[in-house]
């Protein structure tokens, strides 16, 4: 369950990451800016948030498995469709499709967590679960990188469908986890969005760990470009330097796994947001040079990026007891569209792309880290809640 959970928590890195090497080699091909081809970026994480706000009230009206059954389905469809295209508006329109299906798997793979693990337990399996998927992004280059080098882009979609295979067998032989279906209507479903409205302190966090991801996604949606064409490395180094990128968050996720049995979850938080922060000053001041001027750096600020993961995802879990697949899922969706917008904002002209990186990382490892620790002052049942997890703990 482990493994098929940290799966499906991946598809977005596998969906991504896997042809981040060919998006220079589509934009000579096609002779089409950058701006343009990031839109298979942009365009995917758009439909992507859209979708997990559909799947998540489905999954607590009819189950986990239909919906991942069928999100699956289209997925592996839309990613033969994606390696068949041969123009950049039809890449983009089927990344879209591709999206649709891809946000069933990772939205409901945090609802199942809650179905069937508590506590302690789910904030350990968070924790295996940020370490197995963050492999995802650390392989999925390499990989793209290979067979950009052996075959061609398109090859790269075939392993997408291949992966999406896998996960539909793994999900087909899976017995239901959510044993008690929401009774309400489809509309009545949906209009736990309104209460989650109403949840405070669910959206206060929930809008304040998002910030964080700004940094990461400006990476993700640039580094391509940086490394291959401003430092000249080849499809596969890149994949290596990205490769150097994902084993921090790996790294800073197992750490977290061991640090949490030794001190209080909201410290975790705060050392994560201040290691972010650093990340940025180091990369702003170019203290190293050529493609490690951005290695190095953003690797600090991806180590603390993956320390926050675990405990920032159970504390926000933890404020809601109903229709916990919507929360989930708005969760993920407030979280990817703000990677969205930095995919967009890191796209345009920008003279000098690492220093707008930089400052994503100082502003909004900064800006969290103050508000967090003034936090007691505007979410005091917040701090409970923290108190609560170490004391479990």
């Amino acid at each position: 369950m482990l493994l098929l959970l940290s799966l499906l928590a991946a598809f977005p890195p596998l969906s991504t990451d896997m042809y981040l090497p060919a998006l220079p080699l589509l934009s000579k091909t096609w002779q089409q800016p950058m701006s343009v081809i990031n839109l298979t970026l942009v365009g995917f994480f758009t439909s992507y948030c859209v979708f997990i706000l559909i799947y998540g009230p489905l999954s607590d009206k009819f189950g986990r498995r239909y919906p991942l059954l069928a999100g699956i389905g289209l997925y592996v469809v839309a990613s033969l469709l994606c390696a068949g295209t041969g123009n950049i508006v039809s890449l983009i329109i089927f990344r879209v499709l591709q999206a649709a299906g891809a946000a069933s798997a990772s939205a409901l793979s945090m609802a199942i967590t809650k179905d069937l693990y508590q506590g302690k337990e789910r904030q350990r399996l968070l924790a295996y679960m940020a370490i197995i998927m963050g492999l995802a992004p650390m392989l999925a280059p390499l990989f793209g990188g290979w067979i950009m080098t052996w075959a061609s882009w398109p090859w790269v979609f075939l392993a997408q469908a291949f992966i999406g295979i896998v996960a539909w067998g793994g999900v087909f032989r899976m017995g239901e986890p959510l044993h008690t279906k929401s009774d309400d209507s489809i509309g009545k479903t949906i209009s736990l969005y309104l209460q989650l409205f109403a949840n405070r302190r669910y959206l206060l966090l929930v809008f304040l760990f998002s910030c964080v991801v700004l940094p990461h996604f400006a990476f993700i949606g640039s580094a391509a470009e940086i490394y291959i064409d401003n430092y000249g490395t080849t499809e596969q180094v890149f994949g290596y330097f990205f490769a150097f990128n994902a084993l921090a968050i790996v790294t800073g996720a197992f750490f977290c796994s061991w640090l949490q049995k030794k001190i209080e979850p909201g410290v975790i938080l705060a050392i994560s947001f201040g290691g972010i922060c650093l990340g940025g000053v180091i990369m702003f001041t170019g203290f190293f040079q050529g493609p490690w001027s951005l290695a190095i750096p953003m690797a600090i600020a991806s180590f603390a990026f993956g320390l926050s993961r675990p405990p920032s995802n159970h504390l926000i879990l933890e404020q809601v007891d109903k229709g916990v697949g919507t929360a989930s899922s708005f969760m993920i969706f407030v979280y990817f569209m703000t990677g969205a917008f930095a995919m967009w904002l890191i796209s345009l002209n920008w003279v000098d792309k690492v220093e707008v990186i930089s400052l994503l990382a100082m502003i909004s490892g900064g800006i969290v880290l103050v508000i967090w620790l003034i936090s007691p002052h505007f979410m005091p049942s917040d701090k409970k809640a923290i108190s609560h997890v170490a004391g479990e703990q």
